[in-house]
Order: C-alpha cells, then structure tokens, then sequence
C-alpha cells in the first residue's frame, strides 16, 4: 500500500512555509531540511555552534524517522549545508558522533545560506524503513 504518512513538529518554518518534518511513502522515509530551531522558543539554538546545531538537526531526524516507523539503521542518505567552511569538521564529527555507527552516503554543500542569519548548517535525510 503507498499511504503517505507525515510527521510535524512545531518548528514554525512549517506552517509559514507549508511543509512537514517528515514524509514516508511505502518504505521511503524523506526527512525535511533540519536545523537547530527551538521548538518550545522558535528560536534557532546554539547560533555560535555548528556542531551543536548539526548535533540537535541529527537527533531531529533520527526522532522523525522512528516516529514514521523506521530506525535510526535505516537512514540510508544524508545531505549537510554548511555556511560556513571553517564549521566542516565539526559538523563531520557530529555526523560521526551520531550516525557513524550507521555509515550512511552523505554529502556537505559549504557556502549555504539560509533563513536565518543564526542557522550554521540545515541537513536533510532519506531512510528506508525496513
């Protein structure tokens, strides 16, 4: 059965923009582009800190994918937007703090701007659940 199912959060940049977190349709788990955005405060977290906002925008995604019935193993696809190229390493380590165990394919895109002047690094995900 090709159900579409969503999961959304109260990131505000969904309702003003018109999308979800995230959507699976059969086995296929697409995760939205994630930052550090406070869900309680709307305000984006850690505005001097790539890694600790890469490190909120992993946990996020792994939330999202386990919310639509897949597992942190299942994510298949990462794609890291960087503004700034000095913050490189340290969001690779967090991909590796959170997902090195994983090993999914990835990609970093540095000099990436984004919403808000704060947001050092937005990252989407693809997973298929199993």
């Amino acid at each position: 059965m090709n159900t579409v199912q969503r999961y959304r959060t109260l990131n505000p940049c969904e309702i003003k923009f018109g999308y979800c977190r995230a959507v699976k349709r059969g086995p296929f788990i697409f995760v939205s582009g994630t930052t550090a955005i406070d869900l309680e405060t709307g305000e984006v977290a850690h505005p001097m800190s790539a890694y600790d906002q890469a490190l909120k925008a992993f946990r996020e995604i792994i939330t999202a994918v386990e919310a639509l019935g897949g597992k942190k193993g299942d994510i298949v696809r990462i794609q890291m937007f960087v503004t700034y190229d000095d913050d490189s390493g340290e969001v690779g380590r967090a991909l590796k703090e959170e997902l090195g165990d994983v090993e999914p394919a990835a990609t970093m895109i540095i000099g990436a701007k984004f919403v808000s002047p704060d947001m050092r690094v937005e990252i989407q995900a693809d997973a298929i659940a199993s």
